[in-house]
């Protein structure tokens, strides 16, 4: 990826659509003080660029009887980076993050019953190469889930049309 420069301008109108993705680019336009055209322009390049994209994102209340889970994961730290794409890769994974303590790595995802996480977590997950331990965790109640900073919903599936 370029070096990703981000003037003011750019800074303003990601902060604004952050707090209200609807809002009209004529309205941002006039809060910024430049011209419509101009904010289009930006958006546009934002998101060819990967910066900002735009989704609607559910409440887990929507997701039926889907609950957030993590799986922490011990693997062997001269490959931590390499295990963590090859868990990255299992569809069922939500997001996975580098970590430090005694876990290196964290996936989470969304699991609709205690099989599919044991699956996820003792057969898909133990099973990489170089994975150690492997220990698991349910949300039981969300007590504070910023959207903004980790969408997490269920995989959709992608044809070969989209």
């Amino acid at each position: 990826m370029a070096d990703l420069q981000l003037d003011a301008l750019d800074t303003q109108l990601v902060d604004m659509l952050a707090r209200d993705a609807r809002v009209s680019n004529r309205r941002i336009a006039a809060e910024l003080g430049v011209t419509e055209g101009t904010v289009r322009g930006r958006i546009k390049r934002l998101q060819q660029e990967g910066l900002i994209a735009f989704t609607a994102i559910t409440g887990f209340q929507l997701e039926q009887r889907a609950r957030l889970a993590f799986i922490n994961v011990q693997a062997e730290v001269d490959r931590v980076r390499d295990i963590a794409q090859v868990i990255s890769d299992i569809p069922s994974v939500n997001a996975v993050l580098i970590t430090m303590g005694q876990f290196n790595i964290t996936a989470m995802c969304l699991i609709d019953d205690l099989d599919a996480l044991v699956e996820l977590a003792s057969d898909r997950i133990l099973a990489v190469d170089g994975v150690h331990h492997v220990e698991t965790s349910i949300a039981v109640k969300t007590v504070k889930y910023n959207a903004r900073m980790a969408k997490i919903t269920k995989p959709s599936v992608v044809s070969d049309d989209d």
